[in-house]
């Protein structure tokens, strides 16, 4: 697709994917769950991007098109909903790689989730930025320096994805409070945020190499997120051989 059509895929696509977020975060802490990743996540997305694009910190000098339909604080609402829908499954993955999710969780343990699952959603934008740059719906004023074979998205972007997505999970973590129940796994109240991340791991490689004509974002796309990705499919792999 392509033009109005696809744009307006683009935006259905998040809020789906942001309900579904939502819902998985309620299945697994109740109302505290969702309240605390819209507020951190969303609301706090919108504070950052609004900051970003009146001061170019901390990503980078941009400015968004208006092809995302209506916006906020001179941010497309659809936005701050996608650093809502990625989150969620970054952060459970970080829980699961980090351990410790259910009994009491250690300093150490929700040190080790913040790191792995702001890496997590992080290493997504390295897909997302440019998709949305080569779609036409924000624009940098430096692209330069950036990472190899992901032109046209400059270094200070994914820098400071890095450090934003790491202190919103760190938080959305600490915040959502225990879980209502205790999980089962991959197949437990974790099970869809999990799905979720691997499946946009495997259709972002996937789209960046049959759709968008862009090889080299799904090899250091697929490299950075697979660091997250990768080692999560074998633990789920793993959790349903087990209970198979």
């Amino acid at each position: 697709m392509s033009g109005p059509r696809r744009d307006v895929l683009t935006v259905v696509g998040v809020v789906v994917f942001c309900l579904a977020s939502l819902a998985a975060a309620a299945l697994r802490h109740g109302v505290r769950g969702p309240l605390a990743l819209f507020v951190v996540a969303g609301l706090g997305g919108l504070v950052v991007e609004a900051v970003g694009v009146r001061t170019g910190f901390p990503f980078g000098a941009y400015h968004y098109t208006g092809s995302l339909g209506p916006s906020a604080a001179g941010v497309p609402v659809v936005v701050p909903l996608a650093w809502v829908m990625m989150a969620w499954p970054a952060l459970e993955a970080g829980r699961v790689l980090a351990g410790g999710r259910d009994r009491p969780r250690t300093r150490p343990a929700r040190v080790r989730t913040a790191v792995i699952g702001g890496w997590a959603l992080a290493s997504w934008d390295v897909f997302l930025d440019p998709q949305m740059v080569d779609a036409g719906h924000w624009v940098w004023s430096a692209p330069r320096p950036a990472l190899p074979g992901v032109e046209g998205v400059p270094l200070t972007n994914f820098a400071g994805w890095v450090a934003v997505s790491v202190v919103m999970v760190a938080v959305v973590d600490a915040v959502s409070g225990r879980s209502v129940r205790r999980s089962a796994g991959s197949g437990g109240h974790d099970g869809p945020a999990l799905a979720l991340y691997l499946w946009t791991y495997a259709s972002s490689v996937t789209a960046c190499l049959v759709f968008f004509d862009r090889p080299q974002v799904a090899l250091v796309g697929g490299t950075l997120m697979g660091l997250v990705a990768v080692p999560l499919a074998v633990r789920v792999a793993g959790a349903v051989g087990r209970r198979g």
